[in-house]
């Protein structure tokens, strides 16, 4: 049987290590003690060697960096020349840290806008080809051949629109006004109410003045249980004056309600 695999904390890359080792021991990126980096990043590979986990190739060639950085600072130095062998592998990591910042900032942009995509606009080209001036007449002729072609005259096109645009304007307010003063002198049934209008226009007006008045809390509408039990819109809903001629007035409504 196979041996047992264990999988410790994963890293992205060498670098990824590198700057959890110094966050986690508070080390100064610009100043970092090399040997206490180095030795922590041996332990977690010999760590991970004795775990039998794979080590890319990326991770055994930055610990020989560090172990060539390491004896360079054993090495006496130059002090005109002001060079320090950590300064490569120091501004790697602040690189590092300032991309690893910015992804998870993106990160949650890319939640909210990762799915979106946008449309070029497209590039429309004017037709210049077609230059022919239209005055009225040539307008008028249009008209009138696309009339003849759906068989249709002027005299029959205005005929079709003439029930609306002619049709009765009933105020609401005038509605309103009539009802409360039905109200006044008894209740109303809501079906019957609606089966008294001339048309639709007058229906549609009640439905509206009704809705007006109930919620300005002049109207009520109640519901009388039937006799069986039973009840429905038809006979059993019943509209009633809820409020007292102070509060009609105090209303605010049109003047052509009293």
């Amino acid at each position: 049987m196979e041996a047992l695999r264990y999988r410790i904390e994963a890293f992205e890359g060498p670098l990824d290590l590198l700057l959890t080792l110094v966050e986690k021991h508070k080390m100064d990126i610009a100043d970092v003690p090399i040997d206490l980096l180095c030795d922590q990043y041996m332990d977690y590979i010999r760590d991970a060697e004795e775990r039998d986990v794979e080590l890319a190739c990326e991770f055994l060639s930055m610990a020989a960096e560090l172990m060539l950085i390491k004896s360079r600072m054993l090495l006496p130095r130059d002090p005109a020349k002001n060079e320090d062998p950590r300064k490569p592998l120091a501004d790697a990591l602040m690189e590092y840290r300032r991309a690893k910042l910015a992804a998870a900032e993106l990160s949650g942009l890319f939640d909210i806008y990762g799915t979106r995509t946008a449309k070029e606009q497209d590039d429309i080209s004017p037709d210049r080809t077609y230059v022919a001036d239209h005055d009225a007449d040539l307008l008028r002729a249009a008209l009138s051949r696309v009339l003849t072609e759906a068989r249709l005259t002027e005299k029959t096109a205005h005929t079709a629109f003439e029930e609306i645009v002619h049709a009765p304007r009933i105020p609401v307010e005038t509605v309103m006004g009539t009802l409360i003063s039905k109200l006044k002198e008894q209740n109303l049934w809501l079906d019957g109410y609606f089966r008294d209008s001339a048309d639709r226009s007058e229906c549609v007006a009640k439905f509206i003045g009704i809705l007006e008045l109930l919620k300005s809390h002049i109207v009520a509408l109640d519901e009388i249980p039937a006799e069986d039990g039973v009840s429905d819109m038809d006979a059993h809903v019943e509209l009633r004056l809820a409020a007292t001629e102070e509060e009609i007035a105090a209303a605010n409504l049109s003047t052509d309600i009293y």
